[in-house]
């Protein structure tokens, strides 16, 4: 068993490296690319024709680009039910807008057309999606600003497939490289243009270094040669006729402030991408490639089936009951209106329950609960019988399975279940799984993994919902948030006689529409006493429920209309004689279908893992794709038998977080119990100061203008909406969402005493100045003891002049700094250090390069940091070394040195007034005497 266990884990993870995303590299050639276009996009054909258009040449300047390594092969455009059917559409398989590679959408305010890439992982790791608005496809005047469509789309596709970063910086647009010398942000370097200072409309002047900043004034830009020389690069700006490489060893700017350089440690992008899979795997192409093929496909309606495990173990542990409750809140309150559903049940054999039943009311979804089991019978259990009777069912309305989705759930072993992998993979269909119970079929995750489908788990923990939040979780993918269910509430707990489960529920004025409240009970017959209130005061209770006793007890309120904005308060008080587990679910939909809701999308850095690596947890909280900050984001994370562990989630730059309020929050989960599964659940409150503020800290650049034969010629200046609308308060919220799941193995026995993770890596190191002028102030988030948990034993810091020194390879031999005094924090607390160097007096304009690393008590030692850059502006004296530390980084300088420095001015004035006064009297002295 231990031994089909690890064979499992190596299926799944060879799976998991072809089909963990939908793109596949064949020879170079990039494969089955998914470009989906909003629901809500208006129909035009331009915005179709210019995504061919733009793939093609995309596909040529990548080929150069990359030294004939890569092309585009093949990819798929998704077309919207809502536009027009023709004959050149073919329907969708198991392509999806929300997992799609690129999605076309407008944007939530409209504050520019600017591409961007969804990145929440480190520096050579895959993004989520690409983002173009439908004016950028179809707006030609943009080539000026962006450049053309093809090379936007390769800038795109190297932050997507190989996790590089820009190399300019909008928040940095200059940096310094000596007294009273800038430089913009930029690669190479060697791009060349004007910096001007904008007066009014055709009229400027040239920029002028602030003495205190060292730098170009705030509002300067730098405006590029229209004709360049330099061939690099890609990532800086793409819309030079001459850009046609990416930076590598030879032109990379190691002193530009840009993102790729602090992420990335000072690597080019061409190094990051040559330490890709990618390319090992890929060798040079000495023949041109082939034009891709696009195939445009049409979304469908939805049709799911849900296949359930009926067999005898699912009596155990009420799991029938539990799942008729769970599978009912999917049919009454989940899936869509308009969806078409069938249920088939199975053990040893499969039976048909209903075939497919649209829902178009309120009494169609009662007559599908209808179908749902209610007892469990059965010595064994075929999963591969229901799995084909789920494509019956779909073959009775539709010609084929392709675009079909089952909902897949047991809660035991099945040695048949890889007979019907083959049907799987050619079915066209995606298969969604919920693995109940530890003892699941292991080879459930694959079924997934083969069609793109969804993975879920639960245990037979009443107390964590984990059952219904994991049907709630298969929300439609199709992009459509007006259809689309909220979940705002799961709580769950066992509640002792005559005590009560007390908590609020945040409705904001984006959701509210079509809104449930579910109460269920464990053990009594007869229901607790239930009391919710609205903003207003107005009382729900027991009367206003609909009362289900059968099998698990349920009560069900819908609220009428729109529900209220503002808190709801739920008292749920147990008048059972004995303890038992209450539970509450809330779901909403959309308040307005031209006003997005909050939404919360939970993702992990994988979905298999071998101990001890650790899990990355990622929660996108936004509002139409601009982020919401500010937000308290709690993960739960249940291993199958065990403690659940809850930890909070954080978006400060710091840890597992790479980008500080981009609204996607982060944490490293490393409390691994047992091997198995692990299902995860995110839940979101916003209190009145959340904020929602732009978030493309990592968009295509907006080129100001070009200089032309001498002449400079401003692009049109990029739109902006006022901040006032960025950051409106959205008000308190609630949102709940699941995670899905993922499989652990290698957790060694409980009890073992070593430690074996070390803390975090610093990512948001920084180091300027003092301003005595002679120490350096360094400033850091404080890592923990277990990556972002606890606290570390120790720091080491080193110097150099080479930022490359300071890699992890070699950061042992660079120079260290005296550190005695410095002591650690507790994780994600604010630390600073000052350091004056013995005998340190470089020229001006020396730069000078920093990076730390910390060591727990087990001498674990972390990755190094960041690398930071400081510039030497001002000789300094020899003085003693001298460090100080806080736990603040607004440290003041020291009264000592501010004195001192005082006296040497004041003195060398004094001799400077006493030497004129001494040549002026000896000077008229002799004129007396001569005379």
């Amino acid at each position: 068993m231990v031994l089909n266990w690890w064979l499992l884990l190596l299926l799944l993870q060879v799976l998991c490296g072809v089909m963990g995303t939908i793109v596949k590299l064949n020879n170079g050639g990039f494969e089955d690319i998914v470009i989906a276009i909003n629901p809500g996009v208006p129909e035009d054909n331009k915005i179709v024709d210019n995504i061919q258009d733009m793939i093609k040449e995309a596909s040529t300047y990548l080929f150069s680009a990359t030294k004939q390594r890569f092309y585009f092969k093949t990819a798929k455009v998704i077309i919207p039910l809502t536009w027009t059917q023709k004959d050149v559409y073919k329907g969708v398989t198991t392509e999806t807008y929300d997992k799609a590679d690129i999605i076309v959408a407008d944007s939530f305010l409209k504050y520019g057309d600017d591409p961007y890439t969804l990145q929440y992982g480190g520096c050579g790791e895959r993004g989520r999606y690409i983002h173009f608005t439908p004016n950028f496809l179809t707006n030609d005047s943009l080539h000026d600003i962006y450049g053309s469509r093809g090379r936007v789309f390769v800038h795109e596709w190297a932050h997507l497939r190989w996790g590089v970063f820009d190399e300019y910086n909008n928040n940095a647009p200059f940096y310094n490289t000596g007294p009273l010398k800038a430089e913009a942000t930029r690669c190479s370097a060697g791009v060349t243009g004007q910096y001007i200072f904008p007066l009014s409309p055709g009229k400027n002047r040239k920029c002028k270094v602030e003495r205190r900043t060292q730098l170009f004034e705030s509002v300067c830009q730098f405006i590029p040669d229209k004709q360049q020389t330099t061939p690099a690069s890609i990532m800086y700006m793409q819309s030079l006729s001459s850009v046609t490489q990416f930076c590598d060893e030879s032109n990379h700017n190691i002193k530009a402030t840009n993102m790729q350089n602090k992420l990335c440690n000072y690597r080019s992008t061409w190094e990051v991408i040559m330490n890709s899979t990618d390319f090992v795997s890929s060798p040079p192409i000495n023949v041109p490639p082939p034009n891709p093929t696009i195939s445009l496909l049409q979304t469908q309606d939805r049709a799911l089936c849900l296949v359930l495990d009926v067999s005898g173990s699912m009596s155990s542990y009420d799991r029938i009951g539990r799942l008729k409750q769970a599978a009912e809140i999917f049919l009454l309150q989940i899936i869509e209106m308009g969806s078409w559903v069938g249920i088939v049940t199975f053990n040893e054999a499969a039976t048909v329950q209903t075939y497919l039943r649209q829902i178009t009311s309120d009494s169609e979804r009662q007559t599908l609960a209808a179908y749902l089991p209610t007892t469990a019978s059965g010595e064994g259990r075929s999963i591969c019988s229901g799995v084909r009777s789920g494509f019956q069912v779909f073959k009775q309305k539709y010609q084929s399975t392709e675009g079909c989705e089952i909902v897949l759930l047991t809660d035991g072993e099945d040695g048949g279940i890889g007979s019907c992998f083959k049907e799987v993979e050619s079915s066209g269909s995606i298969i969604h799984t919920i693995a109940l119970g530890p003892s699941a079929a292991k080879e459930l995750e694959a079924l997934a993994d083969m069609t793109g489908g969804l993975k879920f788990s639960a245990t037979d923990n009443l107390d964590s919902n984990s059952l219904i939040n994991a049907f709630t979780g298969m929300a439609s993918g199709s992009g459509d948030f007006s259809q689309q269910s909220f979940q705002l509430e799961s709580q769950g707990q066992s509640i002792g006689s005559l005590m009560a489960l007390n908590g609020v529920v945040s409705i904001d004025k984006t959701v509210g529409n079509d809104t449930f409240f579910v109460v269920s009970w464990s053990v009594a017959i007869y229901p607790p006493m239930i009391i919710l209130t609205d903003p207003k005061g107005k009382n729900y209770v027991n009367q206003d429920f609909v009362i289900d006793s059968t099998n698990r007890g349920t009560a069900r309120l819908n609220i009428a209309g729109t529900a209220k904005t503002g808190d709801w308060v739920y008292t749920i008080k147990n008048t059972h004689s004995a303890a038992q587990v209450l539970s509450i679910v809330v779901t909403t939909r959309a308040a307005s279908a031209s006003v997005p809701p909050v939404t919360v999308k939970p993702y992990m850095n994988r979905d298999t893992n071998n101990y001890p690596n650790p899990m990355v947890i990622y929660a996108e909280v936004s509002q139409g794709f601009l982020p919401v900050v500010g937000a308290k984001v709690t993960a739960t994370v249940e291993p199958e038998t065990g403690t659940p562990v809850e930890l909070e989630l954080h978006d400060n730059g710091s840890g597992a977080d790479i980008i500080k309020n981009d609204g996607i929050y982060s944490r490293y989960f490393t409390s691994f119990e047992v091997n198995g599964r692990y299902n995860i659940k995110v839940q979101v409150q916003g209190k009145d100061k959340t904020v929602r503020r732009v978030r493309r800290q990592n968009q295509t650049l907006y080129v100001p203008g070009y200089v032309e034969n001498g002449v400079i010629k401003m692009n049109p200046p990029r739109p902006e909406v006022s901040e006032d609308e960025i950051q409106a308060n959205l008000g308190n919220f609630s949102r709940v969402a699941s995670g899905g799941s993922f499989v652990v193995a290698g957790v060694p026995p409980a009890g073992s005493p070593s430690d074996v993770f070390p803390p975090c890596r610093i990512t948001d190191l920084e180091v300027e100045l003092a301003d005595d002028d002679d120490e350096f102030l360094l400033s850091w988030t404080a890592p923990g003891n277990d990556y972002d948990t606890g606290k570390a034993e120790r720091y080491e810091i080193k110097m150099s002049e080479n930022p490359l020194e300071l890699r992890d390879t070699t950061f042992h031999t660079a120079t260290s700094m005296n550190t005695s005094g410095l002591t650690t924090e507790v994780a994600g607390v604010k630390q600073s250090f000052r350091y004056k160097p013995e005998n340190f007096a470089k020229e001006n304009g020396t730069s000078i390069y920093f990076a730390i690393r910390a060591i727990d008590d087990s001498n674990n030692a972390g990755e190094s940091s960041n690398i930071a850059r400081a510039v030497e502006l001002f000789s300094t004296l020899p003085s003693t070394p001298s460090t100080t530390h806080t736990t603040s980084s607004d440290a003041k300088p020291s009264v000592l040195n501010t004195v001192t420095i005082i006296m040497i001015i004041v003195c060398v004035s004094v001799i400077i007034i006493c030497a004129i006064v001494s040549i002026t009297i000896c000077v008229l002295y002799k004129r007396r005497n001569k005379s």
